[in-house]
Formats: structure tokens, C-alpha cells, sequence
């Protein structure tokens, strides 16, 4: 992991994301590019993007301001001799952040997030949910402050498909970036039930020479995948929590919903999602 990429609205929540980043960074000798979004009216957005000479006075202004804010977080203790690269964009919040992920070959998104409920979640949600649906790289939410980001224990949930073993891969490689121990879990439910003679052996096949060692496999019942996936998580007091999702949009999305979507908005814990 070299390249971190960590949208900013200067809110608590994106600071805490920032801390974590910070931290990340120092373990792993990389770089945090620090985005924000400048949401101007669309007369001033046209304006800059059309590369004029002579940029509006309201548009200097704006940009005179996010770079004044980006100092006083630059002169923050926690980011001593890590290399921060600030940046702007002009685009939706959305856009902004996947285009800046692939200019700038980030391997990891991590970004703050209050979450969403009820009416906001089922037709607006949070704009970490909007990220965790259409990138193509991790994406760690941050949920509260993390002076000490600490994990000794990572929840992967997963349903040991052959189309899940990337993002196990990628999973493990992060547990080992942070060094921390990997518990995979299978959610058993009364509609998708297994017995655990055939979960074990599903669990073996697929884990067996992927070169991941310092795990362990897990079988937890309960009422739905969600709640299981929170619940197990919340009986081995995990630091975090990694799923797959396969970014359902549109009318599917609205029909099917999506679990790392749902696990995301209603998880304390800092969820990292891996797209499939």
C-alpha cells in the first residue's frame, strides 16, 4: 500500500478518517493525497474547468479559503513526516473521488461517514455508501474518532465463493498491512442454512493454498447476514469489519439492496469494502 487516497469536507468525521490514514501511512511508508470537493455555483464551475486565464473573483475566494484549511490540517501533529498531496476538484462529491482515486493510483479510500437511516438511507444515503458502490478500490469508512487506530482483530464475512477469493486476498494483505489476525466468518441463516459439515469443507477448499496464515474460520448463526456479521463482530470485540459487494445500482440496488452497503450505514466499527 503506497498511495491513500482521503476526501475531506473538514468535518470531525473526516478528520478521524485522516488520523486513521495517518497511521496506515506510517506503517506502511505511503503517501495520503487529501481531496476536497469545492461545490461552486455551476456558473464558477464552468468557469474553472474551462481553464480561463483570469479565474472569477467568488472562485479565487473559495479556493483562497480551502487552501487556508488545508494549512491548519497540514500543521497537525499526527501527520508529521508523512507526505500529504492536497488537491481539489470541481466535481459531485461521487465523481470527484473516483476520478482522483484512479489519477492518482490510490490502493486504498478511506473516508469519514455518520451513516444513514431510515428515509435518507432508503433514497438519498451517505456519500460514503455512493463511494463504497461505485469504486473499484477498498474503501475503509471510519464511523468514530481514532486517536490509536489499534486492530488486533479483523472480520472478514464471506461466503467462500471462488468469485470472493480476490477481495479475501486483498483482505489479507490488508490484515498483514495493519497486523492484525484475520477471523473469517460464514453467517448461517434459517434461509440459506448449511449444515457445518458442509461449511467446513466449503471453508477448506477455498482457503486452502491462498497462503494466508494467520487467521481463523468461523460459523455464526443468527437472523440475517447483516446482523450476523455486527453480532460476530461484536462478540470477539473486532476492531473492524471487511466485506465484499458487488455495487448493485439502480433499480437493483433499490430491489435487492446491498449488504456491504447495509453493513457500512449501521456498523460503530470501521467497515473496509472490497468491490467484486
Amino acid at each position: 500500500m503506497k498511495s491513500i487516497l482521503v476526501p475531506t469536507d473538514f468535518s470531525k468525521q473526516a478528520e478521524s478518517a485522516l488520523k486513521v490514514a495517518a497511521q496506515i501511512a506510517k506503517k506502511n511508508n505511503a503517501k495520503i493525497y487529501l481531496l476536497h470537493i469545492l461545490e461552486l455555483p455551476m456558473h464558477l464551475t464552468d468557469l474553472m474547468s474551462s481553464g480561463a486565464p483570469a479565474p472569477a473573483p467568488e472562485a479565487v475566494f473559495f479556493m483562497k479559503q480551502t487552501h487556508k484549511k488545508f494549512e491548519e490540517v497540514l500543521e497537525q501533529d499526527y501527520l508529521k513526516d508523512i507526505e500529504v498531496i492536497e488537491t481539489v476538484s470541481f466535481e459531485d462529491v461521487m465523481h470527484g473521488i473516483i476520478e482522483s482515486s484512479t489519477k492518482n493510483n490510490a490502493d486504498i479510500i478511506i473516508m469519514g461517514s455518520h451513516g444513514s437511516t431510515g428515509f435518507e438511507e432508503l433514497f438519498i444515503g451517505s456519500n460514503a455508501e455512493k463511494i463504497v458502490r461505485t469504486s473499484k478500490i477498498p474503501v475503509l469508512v471510519i464511523k468514530e474518532d481514532c486517536e490509536i487506530f489499534e486492530v488486533k482483530d479483523f472480520v472478514y464475512a464471506t461466503n467462500f465463493d471462488d468469485e470472493d477469493k480476490p477481495s479475501l486476498l486483498a483482505a489479507n494483505e490488508f490484515a498483514n498491512s495493519i497486523r492484525a489476525k484475520l477471523h473469517l466468518v460464514w453467517i448461517n441463516t434459517a434461509n440459506g442454512f448449511k449444515t457445518t459439515y458442509e461449511t467446513e469443507e466449503k471453508m477448506n477448499k477455498m482457503i486452502s493454498g491462498l497462503g494466508i496464515n494467520n487467521y481463523t474460520l468461523n460459523i455464526y448463526n443468527d437472523i440475517t447476514v447483516e446482523k450476523g456479521i455486527l453480532n460476530f463482530a461484536d462478540s470477539i470485540k473486532a476492531g473492524m469489519i471487511g466485506i465484499s459487494t458487488h455495487g448493485r445500482k439502480g433499480i437493483s440496488h433499490f430491489i435487492n439492496g446491498s449488504l456491504g452497503e447495509d453493513v457500512v450505514n449501521h456498523a460503530k466499527r470501521p467497515v473496509l469494502t472490497f468491490k467484486i
